[in-house]
């Protein structure tokens, strides 16, 4: 039996949501069971829906007893097949383009309190002047008393053009009302270490040594393109040295994680691909567009997953960066989304897997031992292993510096910085309320941006994007795009140390060494 499908070709799953890039049209050719098998088989299945919708002691919804049905099926394959109903279709293309309809901010729910965690630079809100710490009381004058953070996400996203009027208790006293209008809203994935005055990040790590930092936190259609304008900002710079960040990195587009590593690498192959029904497929570098001539470092972790250990195995097979940090997950399989009812619903179902250049095997099926080949190891001797807490430490530290916080005249800034004509709406409203200041301590089970993110659990039988448990009960903060901001700090007696990130330390280490030898 012959089917054309349209497909979506993925490497990347976080907690049944993955990233997608669309594909030509593939076909498809399987040999069937035995028709009387398929006729027995569907019977027993009919039957059994049949006899639960006249009988059952309740009534039941028919489309959810297939749902179910099909939701069990997939369940006896692998973590990443999944069906994606018509009421998660919206949520799903959200997170495979990494861009929707809103006004730029993460939020979340803390003590019955809708609070903004932080703008998205050069989004509606940040220009409206909404700042980290700002209680939003009324969303189009509704109260936001008690409200979950899936429906305030809902409320707050829409189709760009149309305007939205909140009503915010400022972190730092008064009232007002902003009507904001809404805009596509894009994810940043490709991000620094510390931000720069302007809110924009600073790419270059030590400016003495020219060494550059880029943390990738996932693979969008536009990581690419973005990580190639970073690069050329730091050879413009004089870059001698980079460290590039895929730690807590679950994956994305398989078409981004071959644009990156063809950034770094000018021949040979980047990545294959072959499954049961499907021939292999072999992705090669390309001299044209190279940056090249100085040493790398590429930092992974245990969540470290997918895409990102594509481009991890890659610049290790080719000697082109040395891989510090941890052992990868282990996520080598490759997804087709299929449309269902006219693209109303997807399936998406593994069909493939891949292999790093080597040949190398990186998919972990469950059964694998330690001393077995899966994943991505460290280089010799650059294995460092993080506990738990210092997991824990290390993902509120990039939180934190996520954070677009207040500095003086941060307001006026912003709003300068709105498009021709356009006046921020910005209206004073009642009588200003003292507020306590600074940016008030979020729930680490909330979700924190205008598109809700799965988030991550502790053992090994969980999704790639999963952390420790330590943050949360039951689920805890995701990294990076959309990532749960940092809790914010109240006064304290006692200033908390600075976290160490002892891996990235290491890695500056390694990278002084070589600038040192190579003078």
């Amino acid at each position: 039996m012959r089917r054309r499908l349209l497909v979506l070709v993925l490497c990347g799953a976080i907690g049944g949501l993955a990233a997608a890039s669309f594909a030509a049209e593939a076909t498809t050719q399987a040999t069937p069971p035995p028709k009387d098998d398929y006729y027995e088989l569907f019977k027993v299945l009919v039957d059994t829906m049949d006899q639960v919708e006249r009988n059952y002691v309740k009534e039941v919804d028919r489309r959810e007893l297939m749902e179910a049905a099909i939701d069990g099926l997939l369940e006896k394959l692998d973590p990443y097949s999944d069906y994606i109903s018509p009421e998660e279709l919206s949520q799903f293309r959200t997170s495979v383009e990494a861009e929707f309809g809103g006004i730029g901010i993460q939020v979340s729910v803390n003590g019955g309190e809708l609070t903004v965690v932080s703008p998205l630079v050069g989004t509606p809100a940040y220009r409206a002047g909404v700042l980290a710490g700002d209680r939003i009381v009324e969303i189009e004058g509704e109260s936001t008393e008690g409200i979950s953070i899936n429906e305030a996400v809902r409320r707050l996203k829409g189709k760009p053009g149309t305007e939205v009027t909140l009503t915010i208790v400022r972190a730092a006293g008064g009232r007002e009302k902003v009507t904001i209008s809404r805009e596509i809203i894009h994810v940043e994935t490709v991000m620094g270490d510390r931000r720069k005055e302007d809110d924009s990040w600073d790419f270059l790590y030590d400016a003495a040594e020219k060494i550059g930092y880029v943390r990738i936190s996932g693979f969008s259609r536009d990581t690419a393109r973005e990580l190639r304008e970073v690069l050329e900002e730091l050879q413009r710079r004089k870059v001698r040295g980079l460290v590039l960040d895929l730690r807590f990195n679950p994956g994305g587009l398989l078409s981004s994680a071959i644009e990156i590593s063809d950034l770094f690498v000018a021949k040979g192959r980047i990545v294959s691909t072959e499954g049961r029904n499907s021939p292999e497929r072999v992705w090669n570098a390309r001299q044209e567009g190279t940056f090249s001539g100085f040493p790398m470092v590429v930092l992974v972790n245990r969540y470290s997953a997918s895409a990102s250990e594509i481009v991890a195995a890659c610049l290790q097979d080719h000697k082109r960066a040395v891989v510090m940090g941890e052992r990868t997950w282990g996520k080598g399989s490759v997804q087709n989304v299929i449309e269902l009812e006219g693209g109303k619903s997807l399936l998406k179902l593994t069909t493939a897997a891949y292999c790093r250049p080597s040949g190398k095997n990186i998919h972990r099926f469950g059964d694998e031992e330690d001393d077995e080949e899966w994943g991505v190891r460290p280089d010799k001797g650059y294995e460092l292993r993080l506990g738990d807490a210092e997991i824990v430490g290390l993902m509120n530290d990039r939180r934190d510096r996520d954070i677009v916080r207040p500095h003086p005249d941060h307001r006026n800034d912003q709003q300068a910085g709105s498009k021709p004509g356009e006046t921020p709406g910005v209206k004073p409203d009642e009588t200003p309320e003292e507020q306590p200041g600074g940016t008030p301590a979020e729930k680490p089970d909330e979700q924190p941006s205008e598109k809700p993110v799965e988030k991550p659990g502790a053992d090994a039988g969980h999704d790639p994007a999963e952390k420790p448990a330590a943050e949360a009960g039951g689920d805890s903060p995701e990294p990076d795009n959309g990532s749960e901001p940092a809790e914010a700090s109240e006064p304290a007696a006692e200033e908390k140390p600075a976290f160490v990130d002892r891996q990235l330390e290491m890695a500056l280490k390694y990278l002084a060494t070589e600038l040192a030898r190579a003078n």
